[in-house]
């Protein structure tokens, strides 16, 4: 897909109809940000409702699916960023994450068995993610400092923690669903928040990327981004720290009401969003010690750990943990981005950005998956002890590499 920005320079700049730079920013901010909120308050409901019924097995399959289905998006989004401008693009995802929103729903709440939610839960965070990434592409066509990628997912995951911790809060009966009014306004906003989506696509800026590679002379047709993985060390660097250091906090919904009561999930999901907030200067800081990407991302994984050792221990110490990891996520997921974002090719932004985070859900799929069948909720200290001596090690390595045998760690590093 092409950044089609005739108008690059100042915010004053004008933009697809009519709008500035700053005003299609914050259209795709607030857009970002109601779609967001739905889908984290729907999905909180979904994986506790799951975890009431089934226990912390069927949360982490609900929560495998869901990363899964992250990984799937990548080659959607790639295949459907080569035939479709924006606008098609964004649609036809939302077109398909509308009705998967409401099986999943209709289906956790009725009691349908948990492996066909599951299979619900995959289709929806497909098609989710593959529009997630065509807006990420749309806020970069606009504006393609770090920096501004950086503040986009920050208000993301702010507002997916907000979500969260209302979701919790929601009073439920024995089965742990509402009942009522407030049962049919969870279905509101689960379903409505994606209807913004659909409007905000009327001035997209991406065009697809067959239109903008020569014709081959052989085939007599567009040639098209071929389907090798792309920036292959940069994937499988961020997929490898998510695998070692996000399952603790990926899984801290079921594990903390396991521990210490819904109450606290409550309070864990606010202390994740306050640690959002400090997110943009961490990167800023981080970014002035000059150090290589692998570096970086393995002390951001560090952050991911670091509370969860202490956590069963006191309640409290969840708080702790939440607001290291939602400062270290977002961190780290702002970072990757934009370097992934510096790196594509012309054509390539959208699906890029998609393999981006389906390697960052791969890693985080396996170790949602594996830690519940390795230990139980009062264990996840070991665990998270485990992993942070895993990736301090490695990151010695790799520090001892790039100064004993720069030639040789350099290019993976950097």
């Amino acid at each position: 897909m092409l950044l089609a920005d005739r108008h690059r320079g100042t915010h004053r700049a004008t933009g697809p109809g009519g709008l500035r730079r700053a005003g299609r920013l914050r259209e795709l901010l607030v857009t970002g940000v109601v779609d967001s909120f739905g889908m984290a308050l729907g999905w909180t409901f979904v994986v506790l409702v799951g975890t009431a019924r089934g226990g912390l097995g069927e949360a982490a399959l609900y929560n495998a699916a869901m990363l899964v289905g992250t990984v799937l998006s990548a080659p959607a989004a790639g295949w459907m960023s080569s035939r479709l401008n924006g606008r098609a693009l964004l649609r036809t995802a939302a077109g398909v994450e509308l009705p998967m929103r409401f099986l999943v729903l209709f289906g956790v709440i009725s009691g349908l068995p948990a492996w066909l939610v599951a299979v619900f839960i995959l289709v929806m965070h497909t098609a989710a993610w593959a529009g997630y990434a065509g807006l990420r592409a749309e806020v970069t066509a606009v504006d393609a400092s770090p920096r501004t990628m950086t503040r986009f997912v920050i208000c993301i995951v702010g507002v997916e923690a907000a979500g969260t911790a209302l979701a919790a809060l929601l009073p439920t009966g024995p089965d742990g669903q509402p009942a009522g009014w407030l049962l049919r306004a969870i279905f509101v906003v689960f379903l409505g928040t994606l209807l913004p989506v659909m409007l905000v696509a009327r001035r997209a800026r991406i065009i697809p990327a067959g239109s903008v590679f020569p014709r081959s002379p052989a085939r007599g047709r567009h040639a098209k981004p071929g389907w090798r993985l792309p920036m292959p060390r940069l994937m499988l660097a961020g997929g490898g720290v998510m695998l070692i250091a996000a399952g603790p906090s990926l899984l801290a919904v079921p594990v903390t009401e396991e521990l210490y009561g819904s109450s606290w999930v409550a309070g864990a999901a606010v202390a994740f969003c306050a640690g959002t907030l400090l997110a943009d200067s961490a990167v800023g800081w981080i970014g002035r010690l000059g150090l290589p990407a692998v570096l970086r991302w393995s002390l951001w994984g560090l952050g991911m750990l670091a509370g969860w050792i202490l956590a069963p221990l006191y309640a409290p110490f969840v708080l702790l943990a939440q607001f290291a990891a939602g400062l270290a996520t977002t961190a780290f997921e702002g970072d990757m981005d934009a370097r992934v974002a510096a790196e594509a090719q012309p054509g390539t932004l959208t699906r890029d950005l998609a393999y981006s985070a389906s390697f960052r859900a791969l890693g985080g799929a396996v170790a949602v998956r594996a830690l519940p069948m390795m230990i139980a909720a009062p264990a996840i200290g070991m665990a998270a002890s485990a992993s942070a001596l895993v990736l301090g090690v490695l990151s010695l390595i790799i520090w001892a590499g790039l100064t004993t045998a720069p030639h040789l760690f350099r290019r993976f590093a950097h």
